[in-house]
């Protein structure tokens, strides 16, 4: 009901500034624009009375208008135009209110301040708390009717027919836009009709949430009509008609389905105006979230949530919706289901004509079936057991987008044999030339021709009849570098190579060739794999102890119990990596002259588990890459760097970083790629009078050979002969005798022997318990003539022992030691010269603290001379935790 009018507009303006609202003036052409050179300050500054009375003052006509947002106190206006009032719009946005449970707030918007326009819209004002008022917004739209156009409109569709006129029906003005109000009238507006206020006024805006004002906003946009732009992902293609009014599965569901039917459990009618239903949440949660019907000639499903499975203020055709949820947005798959369950005429289709290739193949894995075991024959020398697969999946790559998402399902469902993945991405185990595993990463040629072996692709071309026929066609290279681009991908995962039976984590035997799903190793065994009984026997284990101590091992001229402990050590370590954690140390081979029997150690281990064998490199970098190498592409468990020049000394910190490491991380060569790999290889290292400095003393195994004797390469009468054709006849007897000890050594409860040895106190407890157990004695028995090994360390005693018979427990200076005890100063490695004041005090901070056999550097600041002195300590007990003198 219209209340009465302010009589002037001064009045007017004292009225909206008393309401906290600020007021422009509006020129009075029709135009609607301010009636100020610049009125963007009013944005943020609220015009005062004193403007008022300038603009206002009765010697021009004007209009009045407020600006809104957040300098009229966050107030929005909304408005309906005159052309949606006459729609009826807003009765059905009022009716769409009260199904949202949005009426109460609705109801305060239409009876606060309500002015309806000289077109005969409706303007409405609301003043918004917990948020700003957002800025303009055109919340609904049509397209305009024929008799609707301008002269203006009319010769825009003749130069662009495919234009879209539009009419909007509901709109916003918020912040930075103003809005005219009454008592505008005359020329202000173009119709030269009034603005006239029918409800309220500005001291009776409602106040409203920011929420609340959102959810009338959503309410608002369902009534837009304006046709939305359709993807396939949401409203498939339409396609060309097929012959003889077939009809496609999707396109047959179209026509029979019910929206109610495909949204149940989602969403629940709310109401239904015209042709248009109103939907909510099936759970009664809310109001208002979707609707359909709106345009007769497209039935689309609008969804203006974000709680759902549908992108909001997206259309949804009825096969794309059932696609979405039923689906998962996959459109084959839907068109797939509906042919099954009867929608659609059999399209006809001319099938590929494919060929058998030679009846079933062999995959070259067990990977899709990890509980098969088989039994090797003793002597057969099999390659690992192969999985018959009987038939070949087949793969649409019509569309490259299907395609990928079809290769991923293949990987996904196990349907692609003998392929794998690491960090670097997927893979597959080889041998090379010798017999040996490699690991090939894939390359785009790599995947596209195992796709060519392993899958029948084709993609489905459409003659002019609608007729589809199918041809064969492979993947596309930029297809395969999609695939290999990404960061993970449904395979196994390939986390090493063993080349023997090992023994899994939870202690069980590996021993079946192939993939092995619980533990992610490939067994390619490297001699064949002999059966082994149930249960260890005594006599068993006797019988492997004879094998490999008293046959194999029996006529090596170890120095002592040490070196033979060590080396078995090493032959024992590949079958339990998988059992322990950590790092091992390496094994250094060594021996007092040329012939002694370090090759035929090297043979032992190439026989049982190959060996990856590599020259030693000239620098650091080199052997970076060296070591990437072997652990990237090579399955062998050993790797050895042969014949060292002779009395090499092993200083590198390089190997100091390699040993201490449980995974090696590096660039790959020739790329940019990084990648982290397990370090799970045993390192050895032969040559003659080896020696060792630096960090690398602590974390080498020594086997020393001494044969005593002038021509050792002419020794004979060995227990087992020449031994390497011992080791090629009886190489899988070694392997299933160490086997058996290992298990022996399990079945009475893996017994340890607590050794410390820094980082490989684990393993070396692991050994020294299963050691015991086979009665070898010797395991780490070596530690003082290790320590003799390291030249470094013996220099460093020398020189501390020196020092403190010449000095005692004196702090001194540097070049009090240079004099002191020069002879005792080890030399700069580089000039092979004594070292300078400088240099032995770098030297000196670098070691302070650090025990040299019982001996060790303290350093202390003088502080009357400025400079650092130091002095040696003696431990008491050899550096066994007891105080010092």
């Amino acid at each position: 009901m219209p209340d009465a009018q302010t009589p002037t507009l001064r009045a007017a303006a004292r009225e909206l500034h008393d309401a906290g609202l600020c007021v422009l003036p509006i020129k009075a052409d029709g135009s609607k624009a301010a009636a100020v050179p610049k009125w963007t300050p009013y944005k943020v500054t609220r015009s005062t009375p004193a403007e008022h009375d300038r603009w206002f003052d009765g010697t021009r006509p004007r209009g009045i208008a407020v600006v809104y947002g957040g300098v009229s106190g966050n107030v929005e206006m909304i408005e309906f135009e005159g052309h949606a009032i006459a729609d009826g719009l807003l009765d059905e946005v009022t009716d769409i209110m009260d199904a949202s449970g949005l009426g109460d707030d609705w109801a305060t918007v239409l009876n606060g301040w309500a002015t309806e326009s000289p077109s005969g819209g409706r303007h409405y004002r609301v003043r918004v708390e917990g948020g700003d008022a957002p800025g303009n917004l055109k919340l609904a739209q049509r397209l305009a009717r024929e008799d609707e156009y301008t002269d203006e409109e009319r010769q825009r569709l003749r130069e662009k027919p495919n234009a879209k006129i539009l009419r909007v029906q509901i709109e916003t003005r918020g912040e930075g836009g103003y809005g005219l109000v009454e008592p505008s009238s005359g020329t202000v507006h173009a119709s030269g009709r009034p603005y006239t206020r029918i409800a309220g006024g500005p001291d009776s805006i409602p106040t409203l949430n920011a929420d609340v004002l959102a959810a009338i906003h959503d309410v608002c946009r369902m009534l837009d009509t304006v046709p939305k732009p359709e993807t396939p992902k949401t409203a498939p293609r339409e396609l060309r008609p097929l012959p003889d009014g077939g009809l496609r599965p999707g396109e047959d569901y179209e026509q029979r389905a019910e929206w109610q039917d495909i949204l149940a459990g989602i969403f629940r009618p709310l109401l239904t105006r015209g042709n248009t239903t109103y939907w909510g949440w099936a759970d009664g949660v809310g109001g208002v979230k979707a609707t359909t019907g709106r345009d007769p000639a497209r039935d689309r499903l609008y969804v203006f949530a974000t709680g759902s499975e549908f992108q909001a203020d997206t259309p949804y055709t009825k096969f794309g919706a059932y696609a979405l949820v039923h689906h998962g947005g996959n459109h084959n798959a839907a068109a797939a289901e509906l042919r099954r369950r009867g929608y659609g005429s059999e399209p006809p289709r001319r099938r590929l004509n494919l060929v058998d290739a030679n009846g079933p193949f062999n995959d070259g894995s067990s990977a899709l079936d990890p509980d098969h075991y088989p039994d090797v024959a003793e002597g057969d020398g099999a390659p690992p057991s192969l999985r018959v697969v009987s038939s070949r999946p087949e793969l649409d790559i019509t569309n490259e987008a299907d395609a990928l998402d079809g290769v991923l399902r293949l990987m996904a469902n196990e349907q692609l044999p003998d392929l794998y993945k690491r960090s670097g991405g997927p893979c597959w185990v080889a041998r090379d030339d010798n017999g040996a595993p490699l690991v090939q990463q894939l390359g785009t040629d790599n995947l596209r021709a195992y796709m060519a072996e392993h899958v029948t692709s084709f993609t489905v071309k459409r003659d002019p009849d609608g007729i589809e026929s199918e041809e064969r066609e492979l993947l596309m290279p930029k297809t395969c570098s999609t695939i290999l681009g990404r960061k993970d991908w449904p395979l196994p995962e390939l986390r090493g190579v063993v080349t023997s039976p090992v023994i899994r984590p939870d202690g069980s035997l590996l021993n079946s060739p192939g993939y092995d799903r619980d533990t992610g190793l490939y067994l390619q065994p490297r001699v064949p794999i002999r059966r082994l009984q149930p249960t260890v026997t005594p006599e068993s284990l006797d019988r492997a102890r004879d094998i490999v101590l008293s046959q194999m091992l029996a006529d090596f001229p170890w120095v002592a119990d040490s070196d033979r402990a060590h080396f078995l050590g090493a032959l024992l370590t590949p079958i339990l990596r998988p059992y322990f954690h950590g790092p091992t140390p390496m094994w250094v081979f060594t021996a007092t002259a040329p012939g002694s029997g370090k090759s035929l150690l090297k043979d032992i281990l190439t026989a049982t588990y190959g060996v990856a064998d590599t020259a030693w490199p000239e620098n650091d970098t080199e052997l970076r890459k060296s070591i990437t190498t072997q652990l990237y592409t090579t399955g062998q468990p050993v790797v050895v760097f042969d014949n060292l020049p002779n009395g090499y000394i092993i200083k590198t910190p390089l190997i100091s970083s390699l040993l201490t490491g449980e995974f090696w991380g590096d660039r790959v060569l020739g790329s940019t790629a990084s990648v982290t790999m397990p370090n799970d290889r045993v390192w050895v290292l032969t040559g003659n009078a080896l020696r060792v400095g630096g960090d690398n003393a602590r974390r080498t195994m020594w086997v020393r050979l001494d044969p005593d004797c002038p021509n050792p390469d002419q020794r004979d009468g060995f227990k087992v002969g020449d031994l390497r054709p011992w080791l090629r006849a009886n190489a899988s007897t070694v392997v299933a005798a160490l086997v058996t000890m290992v298990r022996a050594w399990l079945a009475a409860g893996a017994p340890t022997v607590r050794v410390r040895k820094g980082d490989y106190s684990e393993w070396a407890s692991m050994l020294a318990g299963l050691l015991e157990f086979i009665e070898v004695p010797g395991w780490m028995a070596d530690r003082q003539a290790a320590a003799e090994q390291d030249d470094e360390a013996l220099e460093w005693m020398g020189l501390l022992v020196a020092w403190r018979q010449k000095f005692g427990a004196q702090p001194v200076t540097v070049g009090a030691v240079l004099s002191g005890v020069a002879d005792f100063v080890p030399r700069d490695p580089r000039t092979g010269e004594m070292p300078t004041a400088n240099r032995l005090g770098a030297w000196l901070k670098a070691r302070d603290g650090r025990y040299f056999g019982t001996h060790k550097v303290v350093k202390i600041y003088d502080r009357h001379r400025c400079q650092n002195t130091y002095r040696v300590d003696v431990h008491e007990d050899g550096g066994m935790g007891q105080a010092e003198l």
